[in-house]
C-alpha cells in the first residue's frame, strides 16, 4: 500500500480482509488495487465483476477525471484463475457464457472508458492481467515487470485477448507471444513502446500517480474527446479518421479555455 501521508484527500481503504478490490481517490484521481495477493490477483468472478463495476463508477464520477490500477502483493495480476475455471465445463453452458462475456466486457471497458487509465505494473502481468495492463491507454512497469500469454502452456486459447494484443503490437509479435507463450520482460517492454515508462519498484506508483495527476489537470471535456477520437481513428480509414478529426476540432473549439 502507499503511505497515506502521501495521498490527500484520501478516501478511507476498504478492510483488506473483506474487499477484492481496493478503491481509493487521491485528489481527482481514482485509485484501484486488485486485492488478492495470496492468488497473485488472479482474476476470478467476484474479483472481475468488482473491476468493472469500480471502472464504471469512476467513469460516471464527475470527481474523477483519472484512473489508475495497480495490484497488491508481488505481482500485478496473474490472469484467470484457473481454479474457478475448472468448474466452468460445457455442462453449464450458460455460466461458460456468463463469464467469457464479462471478461470480454471488463477488457473493452478500459479503452471505451471516457477517463484515461494509466496502469502500474511489477511483478507478473499474465493472461488476462496482461490485458488489463495493455487494455490502458498508459503504462508504468517496474524492473522486475513480465509480461506475457502462457495459455498455450495449459492448452487454452487467449481469445479474449488476442483483438487488444493485436491493435498494440502488431501480428508477428503477437502470435508469437500467444503460439509460444513467450514471456516479455520490463527492459523488452520498454524497447517496443508497451511501456511509457520503465522505473525501480519503488518509483513506479509514483510515477503512475503523476501520469494521472497530470490528465487530472487538463479540461476533462478535451481529454475524454481525445481518448475517444484516439481509439476510433485507428479503426477507420485516412480518409474518414480525417474527417472524424475535423469534427471533432470544430466542436471543441466551443470549449477552449
Amino acid at each position: 500500500m502507499s503511505n497515506p501521508s502521501t495521498l490527500t484527500d484520501a478516501a478511507p481503504v476498504p478492510d483488506v480482509s473483506r474487499s477484492v478490490l481496493l478503491s481509493e481517490d487521491d485528489g481527482a484521481v481514482r485509485i484501484l488495487r486488485l486485492n488478492r495477493p495470496d492468488k497473485r490477483n488472479a482474476l476470478d468472478t467476484a474479483l472481475t465483476e468488482a473491476l468493472h463495476a469500480a471502472l464504471q463508477a469512476a467513469d460516471t464520477d464527475p470527481s474523477v477525471r483519472a484512473v489508475l490500477l495497480t495490484g497488491e502483493g508481488r505481482g500485478f495480476c496473474a490472469g484467470a484463475d484457473l481454479k474457478e475455471f475448472a468448474h466452468l465445463t460445457p455442462a453449464d453452458q450458460p455460466a461458460v457464457i456468463r463469464r467469457a462475456k464479462l471478461t470480454a466486457d471488463t477488457q473493452a471497458l478500459l479503452r471505451h472508458l471516457s477517463k484515461p487509465v494509466v496502469s502500474v505494473v511489477h511483478g507478473a502481468a499474465i493472461g488476462g492481467g496482461a490485458g488489463l495492463a495493455l487494455g490502458s491507454d498508459m503504462m508504468v512497469v517496474s524492473h522486475d515487470a513480465t509480461l506475457g500469454y502462457p495459455e498455450i502452456k495449459h492448452s487454452i486459447v487467449p481469445a479474449l485477448v488476442m483483438t487488444g494484443l493485436q491493435r498494440q503490437i502488431g501480428t508477428k509479435l503477437a502470435f508469437e507471444l500467444i503460439s509460444t507463450g513467450r514471456i516479455l520482460t520490463a527492459s523488452e517492454l520498454g524497447e517496443i513502446g508497451l511501456a511509457n515508462r520503465v522505473v525501480e519498484a519503488r518509483d513506479a506508483f509514483a510515477v503512475g500517480l503523476d501520469i494521472a495527476h497530470q490528465w487530472a489537470a487538463q479540461n476533462p471535456m478535451a481529454l475524454s474527446a481525445i481518448k475517444e477520437l484516439f481509439y476510433r481513428v485507428a479503426d477507420l480509414p485516412y480518409d474518414a479518421a480525417m474527417r472524424a478529426g475535423q469534427d471533432v476540432n470544430t466542436i471543441m473549439r466551443g470549449f477552449r479555455r
